[in-house]
């Protein structure tokens, strides 16, 4: 048995899920669009390099989520997941957790991207655990600024480090995307860098990554 931990956007999913499920949910509330100008100062200051990429995840889902009530983005949700896995994900991605699957694997799903939607994601396709940010709700309501760290770079190779030690003893494979991955994936005993850039494929290679093309 091995522990399996796959990222979602990129790795799965063919593009970003977040602002997928965002634009998705303004167009039967068209009114909502304006939050994305209400969003841009938390822009400025993400490009100014004054703040991270949790900070301005959190300012657009406040800006253009917050005050949903859990009822309407359930809902979203429900609707949201079926499509994109019907025609947003990589086949092969599909093919390498049935053979995880098949060989009894415990299946991770570790993403940055919000819970709003990722757990809904992950019991679709048979993981085991999900890993994401977390967001703040105002009781029934939603906040939308992050109630946990972004789970991305240092933040998700600590949170794969927490899971290693909850599973001693068994060796474990990590697939991510992007240039941010690979902290984690040098950590797993086997590393998979999929449909990376050119250049973080370079980077991966030194490091010792196995480099992977999925359609």
């Amino acid at each position: 048995m091995q522990l399996a931990v796959f990222d979602l956007d990129g790795t799965i999913t063919r593009h970003d899920t977040l602002i997928q499920y965002v634009l998705g949910y303004l167009k039967t509330r068209p009114w909502r669009v304006f939050g994305f100008v209400l969003a841009l100062p938390a822009v400025v200051s993400f490009l100014l390099g004054l703040s991270g990429r949790g900070t301005l995840k959190g300012a657009v889902i406040h800006w253009t989520l917050g005050g949903s009530t859990r009822e309407e983005l359930e809902a979203w949700t429900a609707r949201f997941v079926p499509t994109l896995l019907s025609r947003g994900v990589f086949r092969d991605a599909l093919a390498q957790l049935d053979e995880h699957r098949r060989a009894g694997d415990t299946l991770v799903l570790m993403s940055a991207s919000p819970d709003l939607y990722v757990p809904a994601i992950a019991r679709e396709l048979g993981f085991h655990e999900v890993v994401c940010t977390g967001v703040r709700w105002n009781g029934d309501r939603l906040d939308g600024r992050l109630s946990t760290i972004n789970c991305r770079g240092e933040e998700k190779a600590r949170r794969f480090e927490a899971l290693r030690a909850r599973y001693p003893g068994i060796r474990s494979v990590a697939y991510g995307n992007a240039g941010s991955d690979l902290e984690h994936l040098r950590l797993a005993d086997r590393g998979v860098l999929v449909n990376g850039p050119t250049t973080v494929r370079q980077q991966a290679a030194r490091i010792g990554l196995t480099c992977q093309s999925w359609a």
